[in-house]
């Protein structure tokens, strides 16, 4: 007896050759449905953003096409013939099911007239998964482009309360959240000794990490001002900040020579590739999330999957991912607290935390996800 075809599931969203955490992500969640027996792939931009909306170097990654991801790079975010284009072959492919995700309102009429003509296929379903709905970084038009992205989904996946109490604002439709899936895609880690010396960085020193992309809302200036602390002065502690500006870097360099800490720092501000990722996360002894304000942040399910102890300041959902001394510690957004909560994580010792790192990593599935996807779906993926 002839078996029925897999169904078919695509997800829109940034992927190869688009580099950063949503490409990365996507392309895992794509593995994901491809190993539980779908037929997955993933519509990706050719033009993601304009050159000069862009603010980092380049939005393209170094690294080679994934051989186990079916991407098809198509979409243009500003061409909107291009939107009917694509639109008309998702239409005509008739998936049971597109995710796509939302993470900037700039992309609303972009994504959102895809989808319209999709769905008029009335065959398709249509899942989103929401990094944010009210942005980081006000603009002019987030709301009407939000809202006109918001109409043809069908039902909702959110990471963190504050984005689910932000989709309230837009709809009543479905939605369900989840904890951000463990980033395992990078490969495990490896010695710290091992690391540094990858790295050309001291063996036996104290290290924290600030990972990621460098905008404001990240608090890289708190922590700055946090290790001009006359405390962290006389720890030794240095800090490794990897990851590439996403703004201007002469704020940064100034409250370096104001504080005079240059020092205490160690400067990796070029993008960090995927194959590099696991050297970083080894080599710190605990990760640093200063934020000034979040809905939930990539860089926690990083540590967990290298079982690192975090910093994390109480604000959007980071305290509901980093138990408060139990994997890390909790403090308030501003320097002196920082510092104070740097401090308290070498006194008590990445030993300490480990036990409940590897507990509370469990949670942080990839099955939860598509398994909560998949229910959002409807009936047909019953």
């Amino acid at each position: 007896m002839n078996q029925p075809p897999p169904k078919k599931i695509i997800i829109i969203g940034p992927a190869w050759p688009l580099r950063g955490g949503l490409a990365s992500f996507d392309e895992r969640l794509c593995r994901q449905f491809s190993r539980e027996g779908f037929d997955a792939s993933i519509y990706t931009f050719s033009l993601q953003y304009p050159d000069f909306l862009f603010p980092g170097t380049t939005q393209y990654s170094t690294d080679p096409a994934p051989d186990d991801v079916n991407i098809k790079v198509c979409i243009n975010s500003i061409n909107p013939l291009n939107w009917i284009k694509v639109g008309n072959q998702l239409k005509q492919l008739k998936p049971e099911l597109i995710i796509v995700r939302y993470w900037l309102p700039l992309m609303g009429p972009c994504l959102g007239s895809i989808l319209r003509i999709a769905k008029s296929n009335r065959f398709t379903r249509v899942v989103c998964i929401a990094d944010n709905v009210i942005p980081h970084e006000k603009r002019p038009g987030d709301r009407p482009f939000t809202k006109y992205f918001v109409e043809p989904i069908d039902a909702f996946v959110t990471m963190s309360e504050k984005v689910m109490k932000d989709l309230v604002s837009f709809t009543n439709k479905p939605a369900k959240q989840v904890v951000h899936p463990l980033y395992d895609n990078f490969g495990e880690g490896i010695s710290k000794a091992e690391a540094r010396k990858k790295l050309s960085i001291p063996e036996n020193e104290k290290i924290i990490l600030f990972f990621g992309f460098i905008r404001k809302y990240k608090g890289l200036d708190l922590l700055l001002e946090a290790m001009n602390d006359e405390r962290i002065r006389k720890s030794g502690i240095k800090l490794l900040i990897a990851g590439e500006f996403y703004e201007k870097r002469e704020e940064y360099d100034a409250l370096i020579n104001q504080f005079n800490i240059s020092s205490q720092l160690i400067l990796r501000t070029d993008f960090i590739a995927d194959s590099e990722v696991r050297y970083y996360l080894s080599a710190a002894d605990f990760v640093i999330q200063p934020y000034r304000n979040a809905t939930q942040s990539g860089v926690t399910p990083l540590a967990y999957h290298f079982e690192k102890p975090m910093l994390v300041t109480n604000v959007g959902g980071l305290p509901d991912l980093v138990p408060d001394g139990k994997v890390g510690i909790v403090t308030e957004p501003n320097a002196t607290a920082i510092a104070t909560g740097i401090l308290s994580l070498y006194e008590s010792g990445a030993d300490h935390f480990l036990p409940n790192l590897k507990e509370e990593k469990k949670k942080y599935s990839w099955n939860k996800l598509s398994e909560t996807i998949l229910q959002l779906a409807g009936d047909s993926f019953k």
